[in-house]
């Protein structure tokens, strides 16, 4: 589960980056060929966020806040000091 859940969100912290990099390249369609694999699951929620902040200086920062929170919950859950890793401490200890 640790491993999954980190896995996962590491997985969406790489497909935002991606994002992040496609943004310096408009004319790109996201509907075609394999820039569907980046544009299919990251869309719902750029769409949403993109309705709260407005592009700063016309540049699109909602990837950058996906990266951000993504990366901030990874590390609440599974970084070393996370609370899974913390769960799953303490349970190894207690069945030891």
């Amino acid at each position: 589960m640790h491993l999954l859940l980190g896995l996962l969100l590491s997985g969406w912290t790489l497909l935002f980056l991606f994002r992040i990099v496609l943004t310096w390249y408009p004319q790109l369609d996201l509907n075609k060929g394999a820039l569907r694999l980046v544009g299919w699951p990251t869309e719902p929620l750029l769409g949403f966020t993109r309705k709260l902040v407005a592009p700063i200086g016309g540049v699109d920062v909602t990837p950058v806040i996906w990266v951000g929170l993504i990366s901030l919950v990874r590390e609440l859950l599974v970084g070393q000091q996370g609370l899974v890793t913390q769960v799953m401490i303490r349970a190894s200890v207690v069945a030891a």
